[in-house]
């Protein structure tokens, strides 16, 4: 979803696969490559795009606190993995196309939902490998048609080192405990916990400890964010308010799946007070995050669509104003991350995947203001 879509992902000193660096791209190359990859409108938001990976499905990218590293999940074959599993790379330099990037994660079970804690050189994330040691099965296409997300009651957050040695376990009740991330002020982790019995968000401190719930009204609560300063939370939420709806929500919920096809974005101080509705747009918006200066939102959407696709990415104050489309893909682009120095922008995307269904990952600078 984060651990899927979320359905909706460390610093490493040493590189298994030894990844040779990549010669410059001179200014005619990259321009070209800009054509390619970016339309014509994009390019008042976006400039010097890199695509990281080339095949799989590539998601929830985020960066080490000094934003040299990217931490993501995939479940590209051609990595020996047969589900999403967490990857370090040092976008930079390293050259996806022909090596396999550092595994951080166990290789079992299925993980999701990485981000780096702040000394760089650990990860947190979400894993069902205690559970058990195989991929969870994929739900079966509904005969109804509906679109479903997986709640993995194996899911807890662990911790690791960049070289994939889990240093604890910070959660361990029953149920769904996973999409987690980390607090600019280094000191607090937001997730999504089935705790309660419905979807809803705690923080606890960097150890596991001091848990404290922050969203309490029906519904799917999730995918969260701090703002820079760590003094807000944004995040995404389907709750149902007619009896039809929250009986579909509670009746999904009780198989483990949740209905991620009407979404809107939440915004609340990091305790949960002064929580407020962000967007009304319609259908499904998601993969919120803070723009750097906190004052907005970058998000995915498919509000203007007429049959689910395409998502694009938007961004929009934080007063609910200015909503503003950033890319102009026909197809997926998804989980919009800013660099902590507010210079890059990583996103997910279907483009140029070869009529393919792979979902990669590209970086572009940020130009957007």
């Amino acid at each position: 979803m984060k651990n899927q879509y979320c359905l909706l992902l460390t610093l490493l000193l040493v590189f298994s696969c030894n990844s040779p660096k990549q010669k410059a791209t001179s200014v005619d190359e990259q321009e070209n490559l800009d054509s390619l990859l970016l339309k014509p409108e994009e390019m008042k938001f976006l400039k010097n795009i890199k695509q990281l990976t080339f095949g799989g499905n590539n998601a929830e990218a985020y960066w080490s606190f000094d934003d040299n590293y990217l931490v993501f999940q995939s479940d590209y074959a051609e990595w020996g993995v047969g589900c999403d599993q967490m990857f370090v790379t040092d976008w930079r330099n390293d050259d996806l196309k022909n090596n396999k990037p550092q595994l951080v994660s166990t290789g079992m079970g299925r993980t999701t939902c990485s981000y780096f804690l702040p000394d760089n050189k650990t990860i947190v994330y979400g894993s069902t490998h205690l559970g058990d040691e195989n991929c969870p099965p994929v739900p079966e296409r509904r005969v109804d048609g509906k679109y479903v997300w997986p709640i993995y009651p194996d899911f807890d957050i662990f911790t690791a080192t960049t070289d994939g040695e889990i240093l604890s376990q910070l959660t361990n009740t029953p149920g769904y405990d996973a999409e987690a991330t980390v607090s600019p002020k280094e000191d607090r982790i937001v997730f999504t916990s089935m705790r309660t019995g419905d979807l809803e968000l705690f923080t606890m401190n960097i150890d596991g400890s001091d848990v404290k719930q922050i969203t309490n009204e029906l519904g799917y609560d999730g995918g969260a964010f701090f703002s820079p300063d760590g003094e807000k939370l944004i995040f995404r939420s389907s709750r149902p308010k007619t009896e039809e709806d929250i009986k579909e929500y509670q009746d999904l919920l009780q198989e483990g799946l949740v209905m991620p096809t009407d979404m809107e974005l939440y915004i609340c101080n990091a305790d949960g007070s002064d929580l407020r509705k962000l967007t009304d747009l319609g259908q499904a918006n998601w993969a919120p995050f803070f723009h750097p200066s906190g004052e907005k939102i970058i998000f995915a959407s498919n509000h203007t669509a007429t049959r689910g696709f395409p998502f694009n990415l938007y961004m929009i104050n934080i007063d609910g104003t200015g909503l503003t489309r950033i890319t102009q893909d026909d197809t997926f682009d998804a989980f919009p991350v800013f660099s902590n120095d507010g210079k890059y922008l990583v996103f997910s995307s279907n483009r140029n995947n070869g009529g393919t269904r792979d979902t990669n990952l590209f970086v572009a600078e940020w130009i957007g203001g």
